[in-house]
């Protein structure tokens, strides 16, 4: 007995690849039914875990039929591939949102001043991306259990975003302070740099208890940038990159 194929169409040729018009107006029906599949699962993978998760909760979540997971992605596993491409995309989007739209390892500041101008953007705009959106929480929770477990996804999120992002911010720090880019110590000032803001997604609920706060919604966040900011100046000028 032949199982009826879903009435959409795929968009676009590859089963990996992030939704081509995520975060459109105009999007086809397949195209939403597609992204929708790929939140659901991200949610889901990241909540539940991969192999606690099936299908048919997962159609159920995006409101799709669950033929359209094989159809679209070719089953499971190419669904939380999607989900990679789709996390490079997001979070490639905002760095270069943060970094400026000549790529991640291009345009070189021509000044101190400038590259320090660069980070403390970059770091703020972190701090919006992460704690103020609603989509990085679901994509921590998968990320964790990536980290946890390491599969292909994390290849791929990894070439895609960690590895590029990490770069461009050790060449900021570079021209801010003349410490090599590829150094062991300006590599790990760059993870510290990073880390201090993802503590805040990761933590999200340890930290509103102790700060009585009952979210981290834009003022919160901006309490978060003038203590991120103090940081990085207190670690400019301990390298000599202000005075």
């Amino acid at each position: 007995m032949m199982t009826k194929r879903p009435s959409e169409k795929p968009a676009g040729g590859s089963t990996g690849s992030p939704p081509a018009s995520a975060g459109t107006a105009r999007q086809s029906g397949a195209e939403r039914t597609r992204e929708a599949l790929i939140r659901a699962a991200l949610r889901l993978f990241g909540k539940n875990g991969f192999e606690a998760t099936s299908t048919r909760q997962i159609a159920a979540a995006a409101d799709a039929n669950i033929g359209s997971i094989a159809y679209h992605f070719g089953g499971k596993e190419g669904l939380r591939a999607a989900c990679a491409d789709y996390i490079v995309s997001l979070i490639g989007r905002a760095a270069e949102s943060a970094l400026g739209p000549a790529g991640l390892e291009t345009a070189s500041p021509k000044s101190r001043a400038e590259a320090e101008a660069l980070l403390r953007q970059a770091l703020e705009r972190m701090v919006g991306f992460l704690l103020v959106r609603p989509e990085p929480g679901d994509i921590v929770q998968f990320l964790i259990r990536e980290f946890a477990h390491p599969t292909a996804a994390l290849d791929t999120i990894y070439a895609g975003v960690f590895e590029p992002v990490h770069k461009r911010f050790c060449q900021l720090w570079e021209a801010a302070t003349g410490e090599p880019a590829e150094s062991e110590r300006t590599r790990l000032t760059v993870f510290t740099l990073i880390g201090q803001i993802v503590y805040f997604r990761i933590a999200r609920e340890a930290v509103t208890r102790r700060m009585g706060w009952p979210e981290i919604g834009g003022r919160e966040a901006g309490s978060v940038v003038e203590v991120v900011g103090a940081n990085l100046d207190a670690m400019l000028k301990a390298r000599g990159g202000r005075p």
